[in-house]
């Protein structure tokens, strides 16, 4: 093993079509990928759940159960999982309720609708509290991010019905690059 340090530089290796962090000893290319998001709107008596984040990004806002997926598990338990960090819930999934492309931030949301597999819920350690909220209720401009809002409105059109199709991104931000103004 070398006590030298590797380099990375950015250039377009030969037969890519975009500058990639290449090592400039051995041509290793770094392919620097999305992170993946999933989570859930869940339904209980015909309210929402939210948990209001005790950690960064947007602390003390209000979110659906939802963060990144981790290595080995599929998109369903992740979405599982995260409900059961953030919210101690245990989740039965109805389907794939949107999916959205977040390009500023380097990020793909697969997001459920969900109810509850067994009674009950309560703040976890990455959430100060947990509560129900009927559509009037919910508090928009409290809500952490712009596929939040998305979301809940994916929800709100078809409430209990078939899901069909995922939804995507509105069409004013087809590619996730707006803030909280402009993708709400």
């Amino acid at each position: 093993m070398s006590s030298t340090a590797t380099r990375f530089v950015r250039r377009t290796p030969e037969g890519e079509d975009r500058e990639r962090l290449t090592c400039a000893d051995c041509g290793y290319i770094a392919y620097e990928n999305p992170k993946i998001v999933t989570g859930s709107v869940v339904i209980v008596g015909g309210k929402v759940m939210l948990c209001r984040r005790a950690i960064e990004p947007r602390r003390g806002f209000w979110t659906i159960p939802a963060g990144y997926m981790e290595l080995n598990e599929t998109v369903e338990e992740a979405a599982m999982r995260e409900a059961r960090e953030e919210a101690c819930a245990d989740l039965a999934l109805d389907g794939i309720l949107a999916v959205y492309s977040i390009a500023r931030i380097g990020q793909v949301q697969v997001l459920f609708r969900a109810r509850l597999a067994s009674p009950g819920f309560a703040p976890g350690p990455e959430s100060l509290e947990v509560r129900l909220f009927d559509w009037e209720e919910i508090p928009w401009d409290d809500l952490a991010f712009p596929s939040v809002h998305w979301v809940l409105k994916a929800w709100r059109e078809i409430g209990d019905g078939p899901i069909g199709a995922p939804r995507g991104n509105p069409a004013e931000d087809h590619r996730g690059t707006g803030g909280l103004a402009e993708g709400a």
